[in-house]
């Protein structure tokens, strides 16, 4: 492990500190009917009423840190996993309770209640992730109430809050610079009269990045631009029928020189912030746009249905070192990993090679029609509130991908050689056609007992074909599917203050459109806990277990399968995971002005195959999911400045599923990791606040992922 001096943690410190000011004019609190569209828990006092777990953070919590990388914004959150890659969150890889896949695959992700993966039935690894950084607020959900928001229910759904129009004419800048050129602008202003709203933001985020290449002078930062604007009309609140119509445009861009290629070991250890020359050319070019048209009507105070019209495109060209001399990446990091010194050279720029860097190109298409209605209601002394869906949605991707041969001179210099055409690998369409429905029905069975009753069905069809470049078309897979995934959950209040919570739900998760031969994963998942809520505190206990008839893993280029398929899933058999959450707030009042607010969250999970398969052994764990993640902060709040002090701890994860075997196979894992936030603000006046944020406090360095090819480092 790398660590700096002490002189140099101090210099550090100082030059992390991120310099803000901001202008805010109050964007109120308090939502407008169209928010009834786009949560899928709705408060914090929702969440602690549900009958499994499920969390708000709103955002006066995005606005403690002000952070602008998702994985540090998820952090205070059981259950969630985690897995950095480039050190600023822009291709996360989030799990939920075992659910652990490459580019979010495991999970359902929402923005403002709308799928916001790229193609989440035929290629579900989301190489797209919404800017955190201009996030208002997140919903997480898990157990029974994912139901409501699939396809994938094994674990959990996101669903991340876009900047509302505000309810009277406001606005807000926030500017911020730090270390490594990094520097911020968000805006948004909106205006709203009885019965028209209108919003518009952009967000636009920059740095040089903290990583040097060998032997070129190319920065390893990124650009990104996002620009949104919502309208709202809705009829006078006098209106027997209530109604609204939203539409939300957005678009957003990105530039950044990242790579797949990591470190050996031992270049790590010497210089964590070291690129391999080599990657001096790859680059991540890519647009999303996006259109949802939304109506809501309110029949009566109990009724209402809400239909939303949405399309989303997205384009992305990640040009990026492919092969080495002919070999995959991670062969050459395993070479130089076991001393070999023309690995070692070649990856140093001291000896020629050849250098093939592919235009991984590909266009995303997601877009569909999705109704919701809500009725409350009476069967005798029984309160129902009652949930029900339809969705119709289809997706593809497109790829056409030529690759670029180099030659690697002595000295590290790239010099072209030539461009290679796609094969058929490389020039495929998959596609898929998918119909969802769902009923949810949470029934107050008295002041102490609720009961909610799911059942969700989900039918799709998806294909891959590959096309030679004469335009020859050849179907390499097609795969019909038809699932019933039912959800049962209670809640039963023991006390004013304590809650008991059970619920089992059907698993489920879309496997990759490339190949006929795996099964979606399906699970039953079981969660028993409890409670305890009285004043300033509030703590969560929770159990969780699934029994996984059918675990697998999608193939992708960033997370090859432990066959070293790139493409297509791969089936593990049975598995087992379970674990614990705990979560703690608390906020302890010193003065009429002066608090000490506290948070603490811990999951602990042990996941093991449970049968002997084709790319699995019994006994073998899932790869990526931590045994232990800790998050907790404490901090002292006065009327016009408070202050924070945060720390995350994560244990060491296994690549792939044969990490801990005794066979002599196992792969190295990467480190275990602690680091300490700060942040520090004061309100200038009632419009102007400056803080100042310090991450990673002690310049703690660690290996955080040997994924996609090498050890990588933390920022």
């Amino acid at each position: 492990m790398y660590r700096k001096t002490s002189i140099a943690i101090a210099l550090l410190i100082s030059q992390s500190a991120l310099l803000h000011a901001e202008k805010n004019i109050d964007l109120a609190p308090t939502y407008y009917a169209a928010l009834e569209q786009t949560t899928i828990i709705g408060s914090k006092e929702k969440a602690a009423s549900l009958p499994g777990s499920a969390y708000v953070l709103d955002h006066e919590d995005l606005e403690t840190f002000n952070y602008n990388d998702i994985n540090s914004m998820l952090r205070d959150v059981p259950g969630v996993y985690l897995r950095q890659e480039e050190g600023y969150g822009l291709r996360p890889n989030i799990g939920i309770r075992g659910a652990v896949g490459e580019r979010n695959n495991k999970i359902t992700v929402m923005e403002d209640g709308i799928l916001i993966a790229p193609a989440p039935y035929s290629g579900p690894a989301a190489y797209y992730f919404p800017t955190a950084g201009r996030i208002y607020s997140m919903e997480i959900a898990k157990g029974p109430a994912t139901i409501a928001n699939g396809p994938f229910t094994v674990g959990g759904a996101i669903n991340l809050i876009s900047t509302p129009i505000p309810q009277e004419d406001s606005g807000k800048l926030n500017l911020e610079v730090g270390e490594h050129g990094e520097q911020r602008l968000h805006f948004s202003a909106g205006m709203r009269t009885e019965q028209t709203g209108l919003n518009v933001e952009t967000y636009q985020q920059s740095a040089d990045g903290f990583q040097t290449i060998d032997n070129a002078a190319n920065n390893t930062g990124f650009e990104k631009h996002d620009y949104i604007v919502k309208g709202q009309w809705n009829t006078a609140d006098t209106t027997a029928t209530y109604q609204q119509l939203n539409l939300r445009l957005s678009y957003a861009d990105e530039n950044s020189d990242q790579t797949y290629l990591g470190l050996s070991d031992a270049d790590f250890t010497a210089n964590p912030d070291r690129r391999y020359g080599l990657t001096q050319l790859d680059n991540m070019d890519n647009e999303h746009r996006s259109a949802v048209f939304s109506h809501l009507v309110r029949f009566t105070d109990n009724v209402s249905l809400s239909t939303d019209i949405y399309r989303n495109e997205f384009k992305r060209d990640w040009y990026k070192v492919n092969t080495i001399d002919g070999n995959k990446l991670t062969a050459m990091i395993n070479d130089a990993n076991a001393n070999d010194a023309t690995a070692i050279n070649i990856l140093h720029g001291n000896i020629a090679a050849d250098i093939n860097i592919k235009h991984n190109a590909r266009e995303y298409l997601s877009q569909g029609v999705q109704t919701t209605l809500n009725w409350q209601f009476d069967t005798g002394s029984i309160s129902h509130d009652l949930k029900t869906g339809l969705r119709l949605h289809e997706d593809e991707v497109e790829r056409f991908q030529p690759t670029d041969d180099y030659q690697q001179m002595i000295g590290g210099a790239l010099v072209y050689q030539n461009t290679n055409l796609p094969g058929a690998k490389n020039n495929r369409i998959q596609e898929a056609q998918a119909f969802s429905a769902y009923i949810l029905d949470t029934m107050m069975l008295s002041d102490n007992l609720d009961i909610t009753l799911g059942l969700r069905l989900e039918d799709y069809d998806t294909k891959e074909t590959r096309y030679e470049l004469d335009g020859t078309g050849t179907v390499k897979a097609q795969n019909s599917v038809n699932e019933i995934l039912p959800a049962l959950g209670a809640t039963y209040q023991v006390h004013e203050n304590v809650q008991l919570l059970a619920g089992y739900t059907k698993g489920f998760a879309v496997t990759e459109a490339g190949d006929e031969n795996v099964e979606p994963e399906l699970s039953d998942n079981v969660e028993l806990g409890g409670r305890f809520i009285r004043d300033n505190l509030q703590i969560d206990l929770i159990a969780f277990y699934a029994d996984y008839g059918n675990a697998a893993q999608n193939c992708t280029v960033s997370n090859p399968c432990d066959n070293g398929d790139e493409s297509g899933s791969v089936s593990f058999g049975s598995s087992q995971v379970k674990g614990l959450e705990f979560l703690t707030n608390y906020n302890h009042p010193l003065t009429n002005n002066l608090s000490i607010p506290m948070n603490l969250s811990y999951t602990y999970t042990q996941t093991q195959i449970t049968q002997d398969s084709d790319n699995a052994n019994k006994g073998d764990i899932l790869a990526n999911v931590p045994e232990n993640i800790l998050s907790t902060s404490i901090g002292l709040s006065a009327a016009r400045w408070d202050t924070f002090l945060k720390a995350a701890y994560t244990d060491s994860l296994c690549p792939n599923t044969s990490c801990e075997r005794t066979d002599g196979t196992a792969a190295a894992k990467t480190d275990d990791l602690l680091v300490f936030d700060w942040v520090g603000s004061y309100m200038i006046n009632a419009d102007l606040r400056t803080y100042i944020r310090v991450e990673n406090l002690a310049d703690e360095r660690a290996i955080i992922a040997r994924q996609p090819a090498g050890a990588r480092g933390n920022k």
